[in-house]
């Protein structure tokens, strides 16, 4: 087992906001359990871990996180390597920009296992060794449209929803075992996910935004990081917005 500060399992960790999650994580003395579908692209997040903090330790898991056999062996990968996992932020998401009457089920039910389906399987694979060592956090990624809804994005503001009820509810289950789980709901956040957006549909975002400008993947890593400490043990079943103000 790790001499660190805890082992940490962060699914979509290939880029963005997991990779940030990830270094944060690092820093904070995590040894890491990496997964996601693209080993390249998670090499790359491990290099960044390594280049953080040179003695955290990553375990790196390639799959679909909407196969639920994924977060299986994710969590039998981490307990083999560091006996325990101390925090797991379900990350991995995917949008769907499509008017509800052009939406098709398969389109939906897509949305819906990235999303929504991956956050729960992490959740019931993770509860059992969490319960078990009576202590851990759990972190779901949601957004600020499952707060508001958005045009055009009926499915992923469902799903992202969805997140935060999930979180409530496990809260309420798992709470008697010290573990925690909460919600962190992203504005609009500079990755590979936004940088399709117009200069028109960018510019009417930025106006809504009190502080005046995107977010960075390190702006949320640094509240997925805290939600993970003991800083926040007596926190549980919230949902954390970090947008700029632009939802009050």
């Amino acid at each position: 087992m790790s001499a660190s500060a805890g082992a940490a399992l962060i699914t979509g960790a290939s880029r963005g906001i997991g990779r940030a999650v990830a270094v944060d994580l690092a820093r904070a003395g995590r040894d890491l359990v990496l997964v996601g579908r693209d080993r390249s692209a998670l090499e790359e997040t491990a290099a960044a871990v390594a280049e953080a903090r040179p003695q955290a330790q990553t375990q790196i898991v390639v799959g679909d996180v909407a196969d639920p056999a994924t977060a299986e062996h994710a969590v039998a990968a981490a307990l083999e390597r560091f006996g325990r996992i101390d925090c797991a932020v379900a990350n991995a998401g995917q949008t769907l920009d499509q008017l509800i009457l052009r939406t098709k089920p398969p389109d939906v039910e897509h949305v819906l296992s990235v999303n929504l389906k991956s956050a729960f399987y992490l959740c019931t694979a993770v509860a059992r060794p969490m319960v078990k060592q009576r202590g851990g956090s759990i972190v779901l990624i949601s957004s600020i449209v499952g707060l508001t809804g958005n045009a055009g994005q009926a499915g992923y503001a469902a799903a992202k929803a969805g997140l935060i009820g999930l979180a409530k509810s496990v809260a309420k289950e798992l709470g008697s075992r010290n573990v925690r789980v909460n919600a962190v709901a992203p504005g609009l956040i500079e990755t590979a996910m936004t940088e399709s957006l117009s200069p028109a549909v960018r510019a009417r975002f930025l106006d809504a935004i009190p502080l005046g400008r995107t977010g960075t993947p390190e702006d949320v890593s640094g509240v997925v990081a805290f939600l993970c400490s003991d800083a926040a043990r007596y926190i549980t079943g919230q949902t954390l917005v970090v947008d700029g103000g632009s939802v009050m």
